[in-house]
Formats: structure tokens, C-alpha cells, sequence
């Protein structure tokens, strides 16, 4: 159940709908504290804030400082949409800045608005118990994101997938570039107004999110179109600004990462990224062997002051037929785990706290079959480590038919869903 209570800050004052009114463009103020219906705001898995049957919404969807939030009926527009962050802030990503108090003035019935995020005491917050913080990555369902691509085949309805399974976060492939420093859904299709803008916005009616996935095997990537580190940000950001987002995965495939350069200016443009949305989770996806991931990219990314929510690996396509992949991936996690630890410097539960699993279900690209029971292994693997990701490629693939490898099939006996069913039941 999502939480619900007050939401408190500066001198212990609460969010507070101006009069308890529900009229939409109704004030939200900071007020005494009285325990009122006015001030008890749901903290709802879809990224939205509830009170009195509507939500905390910026005005106009704008993202200037001084643009003032209100209460507006609930429609699942980036407007509407916060993440609570591990600093207290209360961001709204559209705007990548704060909810605040205007003018650091604690007078009952001063007016909320957002503002650039500053750490100041105006803009700190404590909301209900359990409410969604972003980051740290696994809150409300986004640990578990399995692939879905409208680019290819016949992708099914997320709605019936989720409806089915429980799941609720989908990581939406593949944002790459169309040539130029221009980010585009497989590198052809517009951001917005298409086929998968269409499929977010039925995930979201129906009270699930995505993370888009940046990069893949294929296709021109944009770490390599864009020159430079900012404006390799800029292109990141705007599809954060486009759909609001609350996280982002970096999927490092292909030539275009073995490169120093190109490996640099993605972590300074991901370094920007955090500093600027500090509400938005940061997600790097790359291969590895059986004996684990090569450590050049988290030994650049430590050195630089980049830390990412998850890193998380594939451990798929060793090749060789018979092998247990269950063991083998969990293996390669272990050693993942040792990678974090001597280049952050972090604990072991820290380390497995910010690694991640990304399989594939059945046969792989070199005939390999990653069965039920070994995603069951990799479940358990996950929740014995509270790991930070556990997903796979691809809900597309979810499905029983004849032949090896296919795009809209796993190529093993099933029900329809059923990878997704075992990774949906992780709770991390």
C-alpha cells in the first residue's frame, strides 16, 4: 500500500492544500501542522503526490524558477510527477529542481513553488514512512525492469503483461542517435507522437513506469555521435525532460565503448547528469565473461567521482552449450561485486548494493539456454544480496515458439510471461 501522512519541513511545517479547497489550480502552502485531510498526502508508486482525491502539480508544467505548484486532477503528465531523493529533496524532473518555500519563509500559509535545487533547509523534506526515494534504485518495482522494444516483431500489450505478473517498470529499448547528436527511438523513430510514446503512456495508465535504455548491440550510439561531454548530457537530458523520468540505463554494447574517449566523455556527461537531476536514478548496462566484467569502465568511472545507482551486468553468451547459467551468472556478479569494492572503496552489502543482473531468457545468441530455473537461481542470488537491478532481455521474448532464437520468442517450452512472473516476485 502506498504511504500516506504528512509531509513536514522547514520549522516542522507541513504541505498543506490551501482551505482543504479541491478546486484544480487550488494553492499548496506550507501550514501548522493540525492533522488535517488538507495535509495528507499519498506517496503513490507511480511518482505522483495525492491529497484530497488530486496532485501536487506544477503549474502549467513549467520549469522556471518561481513557478508555483498547486492541486490539478490527477493525469500522469510530467507535471505531476516527484522523486523524494536521499538528500530530502522533493524533485520534479521535468523541471530537475525542487519544491521549495518561497523566500525561506516559515509563515503559516507561504506559498510552495519549485526552484533550482540549492540543499537549502527550505527545501528539505520528510514525507510518510516507506514514500519513494530515487535514489537509491528498487523502490516501488523499478529493480525489476525487464526489456521491451517496439522497434522490431510483435511486441505485446505491456497492460497485459502487467496485468498478468505484477511487474510494473520496463526498460523501453533503444535510444540511439540518428546521425547526428540527436537522440531518437532506435535512431529513426521521434521521441514523442509515435508507436513508443503510445506504449509509455499505457504503461503509465496503468500505474507502471519506464526506464529508457540508452545505447544496445546495434545502431549508431549517441556517446559516439555527440562530440562532447555536455552535449552528450544535453541529448541524455532531454529525453529525461521529455518524459519526466526518475532513471536512465546506459546499455554499454558494441565497438563504438571500446574506446577511451568515448568511454571518458560518457562518464563526464553521466557526471552531469547527476549533478543535475538529483532525483533520477543512473543505470550502466555491459557484458561480461563468465569470469566476470572487465573493470575498465568502473575503475574510469571511480576515478572521475561518477557513482551510478546499479551496475549491472550480462552475463550471457560465454558461449558453450550445457553450462549452468544460473551458477555462471551469479559468479560473474561475485566478481562484479570485488570490481566495486577496489574501485569505490565500498563494503561487500554496499558493493552487491549497487550491482545488477541483466539476463536473457532461453536461447541466447550463441545457444545457450537460460532456463526458469535458473532465473529462480538468480532470483534468490538477488535477494539474498539486496542487488539493485535484476532484469532481462526481453519481455518481447516472453513467449514459447519453434525455433533457436527469435525476437518475439524464448525458443524453450513456456506459459506466455513466465520469466517475467520470477523476476517480478524480487523485492530487494
Amino acid at each position: 500500500m502506498d504511504p500516506v501522512g504528512q509531509i513536514t519541513g522547514l520549522a516542522g511545517k507541513c504541505v498543506d492544500v490551501n482551505a482543504a479547497a479541491t478546486a484544480n489550480g487550488t494553492a499548496i502552502q506550507l501550514f501548522t501542522c493540525n492533522g488535517s485531510a488538507a495535509q495528507q498526502w499519498t506517496m503513490a508508486a507511480d511518482g505522483s503526490v495525492r491529497a484530497l482525491g488530486k496532485c501536487l502539480d506544477v503549474a502549467a508544467a513549467g520549469t522556471a524558477d518561481g513557478t508555483r505548484v498547486q492541486l490539478w486532477d490527477c493525469n500522469g503528465t510530467v507535471a505531476q510527477r516527484w522523486a523524494f531523493s536521499a538528500a530530502h529533496d522533493l524533485v520534479n524532473p521535468n523541471a530537475n529542481k525542487c519544491l521549495d518555500v518561497t523566500g525561506n519563509v516559515s509563515t503559516d500559509r507561504t506559498p510552495l513553488q519549485i526552484w533550482t535545487c540549492t540543499g537549502g533547509a527550505n527545501q528539505k523534506w520528510t514525507v510518510p514512512t516507506g514514500g519513494t526515494t530515487t535514489p537509491p534504485p528498487g523502490v516501488a518495482g523499478m529493480q525489476v525492469a525487464p526489456y521491451f522494444t517496439v522497434g522490431f516483431g510483435s511486441p505485446p500489450n505491456p497492460a497485459t503483461v502487467m496485468n498478468a505478473t505484477g511487474v510494473r517498470w520496463f526498460t523501453m529499448a533503444f535510444v540511439l542517435s540518428n546521425g547526428t547528436c540527436s537522440p531518437q527511438w532506435d535512431g529513426g523513430r521521434p521521441l514523442l507522437g509515435g508507436a513508443d510514446a503510445s506504449t509509455i503512456n499505457t504503461i503509465r495508465a496503468n500505474g507502471g513506469d519506464i526506464v529508457p535504455s540508452f545505447g544496445g548491440a546495434a545502431g549508431n550510439k549517441l556517446e559516439q555521435s555527440c562530440t562532447s561531454a555536455a552535449a552528450l548530457a544535453g541529448a541524455y537530458q532531454q529525453v529525461i525532460n521529455a518524459f519526466g523520468l526518475r532513471a536512465i540505463d546506459i546499455d554499454i554494447e558494441g565497438d563504438a565503448y571500446n574506446n577511451a574517449t568515448v568511454q571518458q566523455r560518457t562518464v563526464d556527461a553521466l557526471k552531469t547528469i547527476r549533478a543535475s537531476n538529483p532525483g533520477v536514478a543512473i543505470y550502466v548496462t555491459f557484458p561480461s565473461a563468465g569470469t566476470g566484467p572487465d573493470a575498465t569502465l568502473i575503475n574510469r568511472a571511480a576515478a572521475s567521482g561518477l557513482t551510478v545507482d546499479a551496475w549491472t551486468i550480462m552475463p550471457f553468451d560465454f558461449g558453450g552449450n550445457g553450462q549452468d547459467m544460473g551458477a555462471l551468472s551469479t559468479q560473474a556478479t561475485d566478481v562484479l561485486k570485488n570490481r566495486l569494492v577496489t574501485a569505490y572503496g565500498y563494503s561487500a552489502d554496499t558493493a552487491y548494493r549497487h550491482s545488477g543482473i541483466s539476463s536473457m531468457n532461453g536461447i541466447t545468441d550463441v545457444g545457450e539456454n537460460i532456463s526458469i530455473a535458473n532465473f529462480r537461481t538468480m532470483l534468490a542470488y538477488a535477494q539474498l544480496h539486496h542487488l539493485a537491478r535484476l532484469t532481462f532481455w526481453s519481455v518481447d521474448r516472453d513467449r514459447q515458439c519453434a525455433g533457436a532464437l527469435s525476437g518475439n520468442c524464448s525458443g524453450v517450452p513456456q506459459a506466455d510471461w513466465d520469466f517475467t512472473r520470477v523476476f517480478a516476485a524480487y523485492r530487494g
